[in-house]
């Protein structure tokens, strides 16, 4: 199995003075249990090197095992620190695209050409398309081939309008991930704020928050497993 995780390169939260990036957990998690089912992981980004970490996904608050396990893993963080650089990867090398989330796919993988093509790739190839959290906005300007929104009618989730107002954040992100979800035709379903929640439309993932990354990841495992 070879799996490619796409983190986000963006570290600016909006027009705060404040840093974004990917989720930890949002990632380790998923790494961790695609590696110790045999998996063989690949780990892009827009520009390459080392992506920017949300620093809020490193407090104590947030920590987890996998968290814990990554921050003992020099192997994985030295990995992490020389990501390949999106434009250079094809769908045809691997079996299923997973995106992490974490703030900064809002601003860079929403809009990105090579990451839209990939997707759309790896759909047409029938492979799966895996995202968590903000990722899920990936899918917003990936289209059918008939021309279609990618998620029209297709079940989807990913950050609710409430867990985004609990973090306080719906003023500074460029969009609100539920609705535009919604606007595309998808079919929107959440569940309460911080708990996990994973649909699975066929060959499309999504997980609603960071405690839903661990569960997208065993479903996509169970998806390549078939």
């Amino acid at each position: 199995m070879k799996v490619l995780m796409v983190l986000t390169s963006h570290s600016e939260l909006g027009n705060t003075d404040q840093k974004t990036g990917f989720w930890i957990e949002e990632f380790a998690a998923p790494y961790y249990i695609f590696i110790d089912a045999g998996a063989a992981i690949t780990i892009a980004s827009p520009k390459g090197g080392q992506p920017p970490i949300d620093p809020k996904s490193a407090e104590p608050a947030n920590q987890t095992a996998a968290t814990k396990r990554y921050d003992q893993d020099n192997e994985l963080q030295k990995l992490l620190g020389d990501t390949k650089i999106l434009a250079d990867i094809t769908a045809d090398d691997y079996d299923a695209i997973f995106y992490p989330g974490g703030h900064g796919p809002l601003w860079d993988l929403t809009n990105d050409a090579d990451s839209i093509k990939l997707i759309e790739d790896f759909w047409k190839a029938k492979k799966p398309v895996a995202a968590v959290c903000h990722a899920p906005a990936v899918l917003l300007h990936v289209k059918e081939a008939n021309g279609d929104e990618f998620v029209k009618d297709k079940k989807v989730t990913g950050f609710s309008n409430a867990e985004e107002e609990a973090v306080e954040l719906t003023d500074i992100v460029p969009f609100l991930l539920e609705d535009e979800l919604k606007k595309n035709g998808g079919i929107y379903t959440s569940k309460e704020p911080w708990t996990s929640y994973v649909i699975q439309d066929g060959l499309l993932i999504t997980g609603q928050n960071p405690q839903s990354s661990a569960e997208a990841a065993e479903v996509l495992l169970q998806q390549l497993k078939k």
